[in-house]
């Protein structure tokens, strides 16, 4: 029976699942979900500074550094992009790996400090849900729920920004805002969501619902639901299955559920699924003999 904590726990997954589906499929179409990863890594700095300089784990205050820093990792991709040779996947690695090496360090700094030890910032390398306090669960749900109002205001500007920027821009919409304004939404999907699934694996929340959704349709409006429907699940099957076991992590077997539900979509999605492919070429096969046939009686 669902008490307690664990209810919070599960309503602020759903939320997590949701708004990560939703934002996460205009990342994903707007080949930007490498970007969210590497600053999903990026974030773990940001955390263990924000403990080191005000010496206490209050949420907002460790979610502020953790912005701030996949913040900068955004700034300085599209900074090196723009001012070296080098490719946008290059700069991801580059930027990835070195925030998080810093990251890694600080938090072995924290945990070898007095207090340390107690801290539970690492915690927020794979996530854990259950120890959020109830208080942490409001401030998810509260941020949650702000980024899936954002992704359904601008859901129309972000549709022709997508697909058509050159018609956007030629009926006025702020093109370069609407997508620096997606870039800071996905910094806060990440950041809302690293204590319950971690910062190395919170990136799958934002890739593998979308693109799982993808095989389902090529309307935009129903990936997204299906999205935030398989992002809902696997929060929901997530945090229910790792409260079964004591020392459990949430965010891997979150992560688990979401790439079963992609594993099913790949080959069972009908139109775009594997097994209806291989249907359609094999009756395109039957039907291309059966005109030669005809053709030579």
């Amino acid at each position: 029976m669902l008490t307690g904590n664990l209810l919070w726990v599960l309503a602020g997954a759903i939320l997590l699942g949701i708004a990560a589906g939703l934002n996460g499929t205009f990342a994903f179409l707007q080949k930007q979900s490498l970007v969210g990863d590497a600053a999903a890594h990026a974030a773990l700095p940001g955390i263990a500074l924000a403990y080191l300089i005000f010496e206490k784990k209050d949420l907002p205050i460790l979610m502020l550094g953790a912005a701030i820093t996949a913040a900068l990792s955004v700034y300085m991709i599209q900074w090196i992009v723009s001012h070296s040779k080098l490719k946008a996947d290059a700069a991801i690695g580059l930027i990835l790996s070195v925030f998080f090496g810093i990251g890694i360090v600080l938090i072995t700094i924290v945990n070898q400090s007095g207090t340390g030890n107690q801290s539970g910032l690492n915690d927020f390398i794979f996530g854990k849900a259950a120890t959020m306090a109830k208080s942490d669960l409001i401030w998810l749900s509260s941020s949650a729920i702000l980024i899936i109002l954002m992704c359904l205001l601008f859901f129309k500007e972000w549709k022709l920004m997508i697909f058509d920027p050159i018609f956007a821009k030629g009926i006025g919409l702020p093109v370069e805002r609407l997508r620096i304004l997606l870039t800071a939404l996905t910094v806060l999907t990440i950041v809302t969501g690293i204590q319950a699934v971690g910062v190395i694996l919170m990136a799958a929340m934002l890739i593998i619902p979308a693109a799982a959704a993808r095989f389902w349709s090529s309307h935009l409006g129903i990936i997204l639901v299906t999205s935030a429907f398989f992002g809902a699940l696997s929060g929901a099957l997530g945090t229910m299955i790792s409260s079964l076991r004591i020392g459990l992590s949430t965010g891997p077997i979150i992560v688990l559920v979401a790439a079963t539900l992609f594993s099913l979509s790949y080959f069972f999605a009908p139109n775009r699924g594997l097994i209806s492919k291989l249907h359609k070429k094999r009756a395109f096969k039957r039907q291309r003999i059966v005109n030669e046939v005809t053709t030579h009686e």
